[in-house]
């Protein structure tokens, strides 16, 4: 067992206050590391080899444990967290809202809703970064899940989804019965799961009404099903614009977030990404779908950035039987977890891992294959809207770039802060207008 748990407790303290650090500080117990989570036993499989393994192998360690345990009080059964059971029928039924030919129309959403935040920026005034890019990725899900979606239903979701995702980080690693106390930040947390529930099925029924396909999410998952089997029910479709809502928000913001970071703090990057920005988007224009193609380094600092802070950190498997696993018992029932955090460090898998280099995703490597690359998962689970997030995120950054330089602001630090993602905090950062004749100069 890793060293520091204490009674009652567990390795809580640890994982609350220096969830990194205490994470990365485990492979050096072993491949296989028991930690607590108050008196629960996780085992902590740090070897790459039986990350994979157990990623692959669903039947053998399934969705499942603390992680999803506590998701699916506030989720339910989505494709995000639902069983192996569940999975496949659950996976066929919504793959059609992912398809190529609805990419086009949700990019065109993301341009609009990427380009009406930024706008409103004002050159010198320092920027919340993570604010702002939460508020495009949730703008973005909002109108693309719902397009129908009044302005102050989608600001209300927005704002209720924030106090849910700090809520499951603190119950995540804090003993159940604290999550009942008639608290002010637990009552927070309950009503604003309950007015986000309300307002999913008041825009189903809204949508059922109306039987038009809007070219959104929810028309897509209201039209599901096949020859097999019947489409998705009121709850199942819930459950689904759930998942989606606060994966979508919070996975793309804090990507973004961390590349806008990363890319102030190293001048060349920031001048090669400025001249292939400048080249594709004429004029400083948006960025758009069909410019994805030509958008290469952008993809490789977007991919470097998911190496180095994936904003699912940690996520957990429940052993469906007993068996073994890096040569150490693995008993039925008990709950494994992973970090891709911890996964994408590691020497053994990338030189100089602690750099950042998007240079090293260079000559066509598909860095979504490379070995130990976790940011979406892996295997049958691997999540549905990888594609979606990437698109998302390599567009706002070019858009961003073509009219902003973005600066660091002199006397900030930045921490990452783990919370349901891994968020930088502090991140504050200086917009300065890159004219025609800035980038000319730059260039």
């Amino acid at each position: 067992m890793a060293p520091g748990a204490v009674p009652v407790l567990g390795h809580a303290r640890q994982l609350l206050r220096q969830p990194l650090a205490f994470v990365s500080s485990l492979p050096a117990q072993g491949r296989l590391v028991e930690i607590r989570v108050g008196t629960a036993a996780v085992l902590v499989v740090c070897g790459p080899g039986e990350v994979r393994h157990m990623l692959l192998d669903d039947r053998a360690f399934d969705r499942g444990g603390l992680l999803f345990d506590r998701a699916r009080v506030v989720l339910g059964e989505g494709l995000g967290t639902c069983p192996r059971a569940a999975h496949r029928r659950r996976r066929r039924l919504a793959q059609p809202a992912f398809r190529a030919r609805r990419m086009a129309d949700y990019a065109r959403v993301m341009t609009d809703q990427i380009t009406r935040v930024t706008e409103a920026w004002q050159e010198g005034r320092e920027l919340d970064v993570l604010a702002q890019t939460q508020e495009v990725a949730a703008r973005t899900v909002v109108a693309v899940m719902v397009s129908a979606c009044e302005e102050d239903t989608a600001l209300g979701l927005i704002e209720d989804c924030n106090v849910v995702s700090r809520g499951i980080f603190r119950r995540l690693f804090l003993p159940p019965v604290l999550g009942g106390l008639p608290l002010p930040g637990n009552r927070r947390y309950r009503a604003a799961r309950q007015r986000i529930a309300v307002a999913m099925a008041r825009m189903i029924s809204d949508y059922r009404t109306g039987g038009d396909d809007r070219r959104d999410l929810l028309s897509a998952l209201l039209a599901a099903g096949d020859a097999d089997s019947e489409g998705l029910s009121d709850l199942e479709i819930t459950d689904e614009l759930k998942v989606f809502f606060f994966a979508g928000m919070e996975t793309t913001a804090a990507a973004l977030a961390w590349a806008l970071h990363l890319v102030s703090r190293h001048p060349s990057v920031m001048r090669r990404l400025e001249a292939e920005v400048d080249e594709v988007l004429e004029g400083g224009r948006p960025a758009a779908f069909e410019d994805l193609p030509r958008l290469v380094f952008t993809g490789q600092v977007l991919a470097e950035t998911l190496r180095l802070y994936p904003p699912a950190w940690l996520t957990t498997r429940v052993a469906m039987a007993d068996t073994v696993l890096a040569g150490c018992h693995v008993p039925a029932g008990i709950t494994l977890a992973y970090s891709p955090y911890l996964m994408h460090r590691l020497p053994e898998l990338h030189d100089e891992p602690q750099r950042f280099l998007p240079e090293r995703w260079a000559n066509g490597f598909d860095w979504r294959r490379a070995p130990g690359m976790l940011p979406f998962g892996a295997g049958a689970h691997q999540c549905i809207g990888d594609g979606f997030a990437v698109t998302e995120a390599t567009l706002a950054l070019a858009t961003i770039t073509a009219r902003w330089r973005l600066e660091a602001v002199p006397g900030r630090t930045v921490r990452p802060a783990p919370s349901s993602v891994l968020n930088p905090n502090g991140l504050y950062l200086k917009p300065l207008a890159r004219t025609s004749a800035g980038r000319q100069a730059a260039s």
